[in-house]
C-alpha cells in the first residue's frame, strides 16, 4: 500500500513580546488561515487591537459597554444611549466612533487610529474619555471595576486597549443559544429600540450584509490621531 502524506498547510504567525519571553499567534488573513483556526476547534476568534508589524502601536481604541448582571436586556436602553453619547464625545475629539453588537450582553465602540501611539498611551486616553462620558451619564454609566461600586450602571470598559488583550471580532459567531454575531452597525441603527446584541445570527447575518453591504467598510480610512487630554 502507497500512503501519500497530505502537505501540512502552512499558517503564517507572528512572535510578540510577553512578559518572561515571546509567544506566537497565527496571522488569520484569508480564508485558507480561518478554516485552520476552525479546525482547532476555535469557535469565537479574538484579535489584538494592533497589527503585527508594530504590536505596541494600535490602530483602534475599543470602548466595551458592558450591562450589569442582573437583568441585562433592561439595562440596554442605556447602553445605546451610553454608545450614542460616546460616538459625538469622539467626534469633540476628532475621531470617529464605530459600533458594533457584541453578539453577547452589549456593545462595541471602537475608534480607529493612526499608529502614532504606544498602547500605555492609548490605554491612558481610553481611560480619561471613558471617565469624561461616564461623568456626562452619571445616571446610566461608570468606570467602576469592582462590581459592587457599579451600582446597577453600565461599564465602559477600556481594558480591552491593553497590551496583549484581545477584543472580539467583527462578524465572529458566540458560543451561545441561536449562534448570535458580533455585527458592525451603521451609527443610525443605535437609535432603533429593537436593537439588541444578538440581533444577527449565524443564519441571518449573511443577508444583512449582501442587502446593506459592511458598515465598517471604511473604518482605516477613518483613522485619526490619538488625542492629548489631561487626567481631572
Amino acid at each position: 500500500m502507497i500512503v501519500v502524506e497530505k502537505p501540512v498547510p502552512v499558517v503564517e504567525r507572528v512572535e510578540v513580546p510577553k512578559e518572561g519571553g515571546t509567544v506566537n499567534h497565527p496571522l488569520i488573513n484569508d480564508t485558507r488561515s480561518l478554516l485552520w483556526v476552525v479546525n482547532q476547534n476555535c469557535i469565537t476568534p479574538h484579535a489584538w487591537t494592533s497589527r503585527a508589524d508594530r504590536p505596541d502601536h494600535p490602530d483602534r481604541l475599543v470602548f466595551d459597554l458592558d450591562p450589569p448582571e442582573a437583568d441585562p436586556e433592561a439595562h440596554f436602553p442605556a447602553i445605546r444611549a451610553g454608545a450614542r453619547a460616546l460616538g459625538l464625545l469622539l467626534e469633540e475629539l476628532g475621531l470617529v466612533g464605530f459600533a458594533m453588537t457584541s453578539g453577547s450582553r452589549g456593545l462595541h465602540v471602537v475608534a480607529p487610529l493612526r499608529r502614532r501611539a504606544d498602547s500605555d498611551q492609548a490605554r491612558a486616553v481610553a481611560g480619561t474619555i471613558a471617565e469624561t462620558l461616564a461623568a456626562r451619564l452619571p445616571d446610566l454609566l461608570t468606570t467602576a471595576w469592582r462590581k459592587e461600586k457599579r451600582g446597577g450602571r453600565v461599564l465602559v470598559d477600556v481594558a480591552r486597549n491593553t497590551y496583549a488583550q484581545t477584543t472580539v471580532a467583527p462578524y465572529a459567531v458566540r458560543a451561545l443559544p441561536g449562534a448570535p454575531v458580533a455585527t458592525p452597525l451603521a451609527w443610525e441603527e443605535l437609535q432603533d429600540p429593537d436593537l439588541h446584541p444578538r440581533r444577527w445570527t449565524l443564519a441571518s447575518v449573511s443577508a444583512r450584509v449582501a442587502e446593506r453591504g459592511d458598515p465598517w467598510a471604511r473604518i482605516s480610512a477613518s483613522a485619526g490621531a490619538l488625542p492629548v487630554l489631561q487626567r481631572g
